[in-house]
């Protein structure tokens, strides 16, 4: 135990402090299996199906970024979700056959002390793209509204603050010609806490943990509560949610690029390799609520 990050604690919680219903259902459950019952699907999708998917819907997205240069359209992505919902996977998917050139990713770490004293939004506008660029932003400003609020690293007038400059805010960029997209992914409460025990007993995947993951488990209803909260205050017609249940990594990662990819027009767009968005796992904030009995 003790060679284990932060001395083995998230082992700990699971054998202490999560709830019956969720250790149980991590005990009970194989690999594949789907945890939360109402998940519409038992198991993950087959390995053999998915990749022939992901590869069409790659072809898209390289047809996609050609066109996003051809034109000069400036594409933001916001990948947001609790901890262990699968939002680096599904980057690396996204991107992992585009040019680095045109296609970055933004993962912003704490703010300096500079930063902390500037506008809160200032040090994402320097990460929006040019003209023939996309970006993708692995966690976004809606760190101020769920993670910041959670864990008390905002003042309650800042976030008021933010949520009153928030609708201004994305309408500015969406008026000005960026196409905005905002994925949420999220995961059942017994998945989350599946994976973290399974990065904390990987050498390889350990470094993903961090003491705010290690803290969130206990956390679970504030980001619950925070988490409704934001999407009430910014889920517009402007710039709505793309909420996606990520307990099967595969369906949301094939799920967040038909998406993204179904709302951009572009060159040579073929509709057989997009495939259909599963409407049983994605929606709008409304299906936060599909599986809290599970919780």
């Amino acid at each position: 135990m003790t060679d284990l990050p932060f001395d083995g604690a998230i082992s700990k919680y699971f054998e202490k402090d999560a709830p019956k219903s969720i250790r149980k259902a991590i005990e009970d459950g194989s690999k594949k299996e789907i945890l939360s019952p109402s998940f519409p699907y038992d198991k993950w999708m087959k390995k053999s199906d998915y990749e022939d998917e992901i590869k069409a819907l790659q072809r898209e997205l390289v047809k996609m970024l050609a066109d996003v240069r051809q034109t000069g359209k400036r594409v933001v992505v916001v990948f947001e979700g609790r901890d262990a919902a699968g939002k680096g996977g599904t980057i690396k998917r996204f991107r992992e056959n585009l040019n680095p050139r045109s296609a970055r990713v933004v993962a912003l770490s704490k703010p300096t002390e500079r930063e902390a004293g500037q506008w809160y939004f200032q040090r994402y506008i320097d990460h929006l793209p040019t003209e023939g660029e996309i970006v993708l932003f692995d966690r976004s400003w809606y760190n101020r509204g769920v993670v910041e609020k959670v864990f008390g690293f905002c003042k309650d007038d800042q976030r008021e603050r933010f949520f009153h400059q928030l609708p201004e805010f994305e309408e500015m960029l969406v008026s000005e010609g960026i196409q905005l997209f905002k994925i949420w992914l999220n995961v059942g409460r017994a998945e989350q806490l599946k994976r973290f025990l399974a990065r904390e007993q990987d050498v390889l995947k350990q470094w993903k943990l961090s003491s705010i993951d290690v803290e969130g488990l206990k956390r679970w209803d504030a980001y619950t509560s925070a988490i409704a909260e934001t999407m009430e205050r910014s889920h517009t017609l402007i710039a709505p949610w793309t909420v996606i249940r990520s307990d099967d990594k595969y369906r949301a990662r094939l799920n967040a690029i038909r998406s993204v990819l179904d709302r951009i027009d572009y060159k040579g767009k073929n509709a057989e390799n997009l495939g259909q968005i599963d409407g049983q796992i994605v929606d709008g904030p409304r299906l936060l609520t599909t599986g809290d009995e599970d919780e």
